[in-house]
């Protein structure tokens, strides 16, 4: 062991001297690491976004088990069943109780800039907290009172003036579907892909905004079950019980159920991960052609070497030490990049985009086999080369 440490220290570091020697060929080699990685990271943390921003609804919900239509396909585009179905769960031994949760997508005017926009409405019985936000029931008996919602402070756009005049117990109305309606209280939850906020509201409040909504139509069952009773033991006998017009999960299967939609059933999921596989091709490419130039510039040399007796093992190690440097040294601008580019995005997206450290070694990860993946073909013509036709 000593004797090989010894010859690791004895060891001429023949990869960095050469990149050293060409600062021009080795910076451009640096920018394009550097691009694939910052290109990686940002595919990667609006992918991540997606997931998070739009299942903080779900994530956000106070129940054990939900009831929703089989054609729903997510939080916003939830289709509805009937409200008979909440009263048939009630008879399935372990159900405590059972209440509606309403929800649609709509437009209203902002009521700052009186400006149309998209943000999801959410009605709920007040009794009965829908949701483990603090905020939200802290201020229950406000949605009691008839058109008055509570307002997402986190939503994407313009209301910093309505949110200052809300804080000061000052009363701030705008419309919704032709109605007037008065934000009486603030919560934090944030905007998402589908949807720049949200509202919330009493189940009430819900019906006065669509009035061609029947009452006995609903979005979502929330079900609350005993103590001493499993949720994934209740949810089994509900879907024996009930009909297939309605659809079973838990609340971990209900998150489950919306990322999935995102992932697959959305086309953006997609465009995302598809994003970032380009920047790793790009980043191989990018790296390739470094090396192998490298290589070419230097193939009398490397004959040499094969003449004098180092074995290819010794020569692909040269390359190898060189791919390893590059994904180091370009992992470095290529991190520092997208703090900032992060923090830009969240503020003008109001997306949760955040660096995380699982996903800076997944980077960097990637970078290492991107760049070794490179140095791998560089070394093919290496390999081949006969010391006898270089002279």
């Amino acid at each position: 062991m000593i004797g090989f440490i010894q010859q690791l220290q004895r060891r001429t570091p023949l990869g960095w001297l050469q990149l050293s020697r060409e600062r021009s060929r080795l910076l451009v080699a640096l920018s394009g690491i550097a691009f694939a990685d910052v290109l990686m990271f940002m595919q990667m943390g609006f992918q991540a976004a997606l997931y998070d921003s739009n299942t903080r609804l779900s994530r956000s919900l106070n129940t054990d088990i939900v009831l929703l239509s089989p054609q729903a396909r997510n939080m916003q585009n939830l289709s509805t069943f009937s409200r008979r179905r909440l009263y048939q769960a009630m008879d399935i031994p372990g159900v405590k109780s059972a209440e509606v949760l309403q929800s649609n997508t709509i437009n209203w005017k902002n009521p700052q800039t009186r400006k149309e926009t998209s943000i999801q409405i959410v009605g709920f019985n007040p009794d009965q907290p829908a949701f483990n936000l603090p905020e939200v029931n802290q201020q229950l008996d406000k949605i009691k009172l008839p058109d008055s919602v509570l307002f997402d402070r986190a939503s994407r756009g313009d209301y910093k003036e309505a949110i200052a005049q809300v804080e000061q117990g000052k009363t701030v109305t705008t419309e919704v579907e032709r109605r007037t309606i008065a934000i009486s209280g603030l919560f934090k939850l944030g905007a998402s892909f589908g949807a720049d906020g949200v509202l919330m509201t009493s189940d009430q409040n819900f019906l006065l905004l669509f009035p061609r909504r029947e009452a006995a139509s609903i979005n979502l069952g929330l079900i609350y079950i005993e103590p001493g009773y499993e949720p994934e033991q209740v949810a089994t006998a509900l879907k024996s019980h009930l009909p297939d017009d309605v659809r079973v999960l838990t609340h971990e299967e209900l998150i489950e159920f919306e990322e999935s939609y995102w992932k697959t059933g959305s086309p953006i999921g997609f465009i995302f991960s598809l994003g970032a596989a380009m920047a790793f091709v790009v980043g191989v490419v990018i790296v390739y052609q470094v090396l192998s130039t490298d290589v070419n510039s230097h193939m009398k040399e490397y004959a040499t070497f094969k003449a004098m007796g180092y074995h290819n093992s010794y020569l692909l190690g040269v390359v190898f030490e060189e791919a390893i440097i590059l994904a180091f040294l370009g992992f470095i601008p290529g991190t520092i990049l997208p703090l900032g580019l992060y923090k830009l995005a969240a503020s003008a997206t109001a997306l949760p985009i955040a660096m995380t450290l699982s996903r800076a070694v997944l980077v960097l990860v990637l970078t290492i086999i991107m760049c070794a993946l490179s140095g791998a073909i560089a070394t093919r013509k290496l390999q081949s080369a006969d010391p006898a036709d270089m002279f």
